[in-house]
C-alpha cells in the first residue's frame, strides 16, 4: 500500500519523542532528522522536503508546548497540519460550466491509465447526477477507442467515437454537438498520449484545446512513477496549461511521493486518485484525510482536536 513505509517510519520518529517532558532543540533536530530521510525515502522532491522541514522545525522550536498536549503530540499535530497544506489544503472540487455542457479534457503519458479514469471519472459524475458524454479522441494506440466502447457498456454510458481515420480535434468538436443532441451536460475527452512528451502531441492538444475551450484539464499521471510523475506535471503544465490532476495505482506499492510534491512544485491541486482496478475506484481528492493515513494516527489526531476544541 502506498505510504505503508513511510507511515512506519514517521511513526518510530514520533515515538522517540514521547515520554520526554519537554522538548529541546536537539530532539526536535533529530526527529526532523528522520522524517527528512522518510519523506526522501518515499520519493518526496528534494526542495520540496527541505522546506516542509523547515516549516516544522520553525513552528515546533517556537512553539508554546500546548499544556494539555505531550509534546510528542504537538510535533504530531504540527507535521499533521504542514502536510495537509503541502498537498493543497482542502480538497479542490471540479469546476462546473454555468452553461452546459462542462467540457473535461483528459491528457497524460501512454500507460498512466487516461482512457480508464475517463471511463471511472464518468460513473462518478453519473452518480452525483451529472450525465456524461465519453469521447474516444485517441486515434492512435491500437484498441484505445475499442477500450473506451468497452468500458461505456459496462457502466451504461454513451460513447461519442468516429473511427482512427478522423483528426482528434475533428472529433472533439463533433463530439459537443453531440453532447447537445443527447442532452448530455458534461463531455469527457479521452486524448492520445505518447511513452514521453513531444512536440506533436503537445501541439494535437492546444489545437483540442482551442476547438472545444475545456473548462478542466486533468493530468492522469502513474503514482508508481515517482518523482517521474512531477517532472510530467511540471512540463504539461507548462506546455499545455493544467487545471489538476488525478493520480491513478494509489493502491499499489507506489511510495507515493508524487502525491505530496506535485501541489508544491507546479501549484495545480491533485483532484482524485484513484485506489483499484474497479470502475468505481475513483474518489475525490482530500488532503486532510490522506495526511491522517500517512501519519496513520487517527485517534490521536481526534484526541488532539478534542483537547484544543
Amino acid at each position: 500500500m502506498a505510504f505503508e513505509g513511510l507511515s512506519e517510519k514517521l511513526s518510530a520518529a514520533f515515538k522517540k519523542l514521547r515520554g520526554k517532558g519537554r522538548l529541546s532543540e536537539a530532539d526536535v533536530k533529530e526527529a526532523m532528522r528522520e522524517i527528512r530521510l522518510a519523506l526522501l525515502e518515499a520519493d518526496v522532491s528534494y526542495k520540496v522536503v527541505k522546506q516542509f522541514i523547515a516549516q516544522v522545525t520553525e513552528r515546533a522550536v517556537g512553539s508554546d508546548v500546548l499544556e494539555a498536549l505531550s509534546p510528542a503530540q504537538t510535533i504530531i499535530k504540527i507535521v499533521n497540519e504542514e502536510l495537509t497544506a503541502l498537498m493543497g489544503g482542502t480538497s479542490t472540487k471540479l469546476e462546473i460550466s454555468s452553461k452546459p455542457p462542462t467540457v473535461v479534457m483528459m491528457v497524460g503519458l501512454q500507460g498512466a491509465g487516461k482512457t480508464t479514469t475517463a471511463g471511472k471519472l464518468g460513473s462518478l459524475l453519473r452518480k452525483k447526477g451529472k450525465k456524461p458524454l465519453l469521447v474516444a479522441g485517441d486515434v492512435y494506440r491500437p484498441a484505445a477507442i475499442k477500450q473506451l466502447q468497452v468500458l461505456g457498456e459496462q457502466l451504461s454510458l454513451p460513447v461519442f467515437a468516429l473511427g482512427d481515420q478522423v483528426s482528434p480535434v475533428e472529433i472533439a468538436r463533433k463530439a459537443m454537438d453531440k453532447a447537445f443532441s443527447l442532452a448530455c451536460d458534461t463531455v469527457i475527452i479521452d486524448t492520445a498520449g505518447r511513452l514521453h512528451i513531444n512536440e506533436e502531441l503537445m501541439d494535437e492538444l492546444r489545437n483540442i484545446k482551442a476547438a472545444v475551450n475545456p473548462h478542466e484539464i486533468l493530468l492522469v499521471v502513474d503514482a508508481m512513477t515517482g518523482q517521474d510523475a512531477v517532472t510530467v506535471a511540471e512540463s504539461f503544465n507548462g506546455e499545455l496549461g493544467i487545471d489538476g490532476l488525478i493520480v491513478t495505482k494509489l493502491d499499489g506499492d507506489a511510495r507515493g511521493g508524487a502525491v505530496l510534491s506535485v501541489k508544491a512544485v507546479t501549484g495545480r491541486p491533485v483532484k482524485f486518485v484513484g485506489m483499484g482496478e474497479k470502475l468505481d475506484a475513483l474518489e475525490p481528492f482530500h488532503p486532510d484525510r490522506m495526511a491522517s493515513r500517512i501519519l496513520g494516527m487517527g485517534d490521536i489526531l481526534s484526541l488532539i482536536e478534542k483537547i484544543q476544541s
